[in-house]
């Protein structure tokens, strides 16, 4: 007997330091696909990962009942890049993960540092136009 192992669809999620808009993005993204019982998997890197998470973001989304999908920010490769089914960045990826893919950039969320709250809503509808189209 043979055994078939499939991978779930992965979307990957970056942020310059995969700290706090990756983060946040993975975790709403996580409560809309089971609220739309999509079967997928998503990562949250940053090309410049920091030390630690966001304070702002951990604590914005314990306020959300959510949970950050890492513990840690995590440096994304070129596997991952090419591995996932679909990319989104928040920042110009640096040229060390060539052009491989075809990257979907969300330039128009503004720093959490600025407001935290409309960062949050910039980040939500656009997964929820993600989703229409998973």
């Amino acid at each position: 007997m043979r055994i078939l192992w499939i991978e779930q669809p992965t979307i990957l999620f970056v942020c310059e330091h995969g700290a706090a808009k990756s983060i946040l993005a993975a975790a709403f993204f996580n409560k809309l696909a089971r609220e739309s019982d999509l079967g997928m998997t998503v990562i949250a890197r940053g090309p410049h990962p920091d030390v630690e998470l966001s304070s702002k973001t951990v604590s914005g989304l314990r306020e959300e009942g959510l949970t950050p999908t890492e513990s840690i920010p995590v440096r994304l490769t070129c596997e991952e890049m090419e591995s996932a089914q679909r990319v989104v960045s928040f920042c110009t990826l640096p040229e060390e993960y060539g052009h491989k893919v075809v990257v979907e950039y969300w330039h128009d969320v503004p720093p959490f540092s600025e407001d935290y709250e409309r960062s949050r809503d910039v980040i939500i509808e656009h997964l929820k136009e993600l989703i229409k189209t998973l």
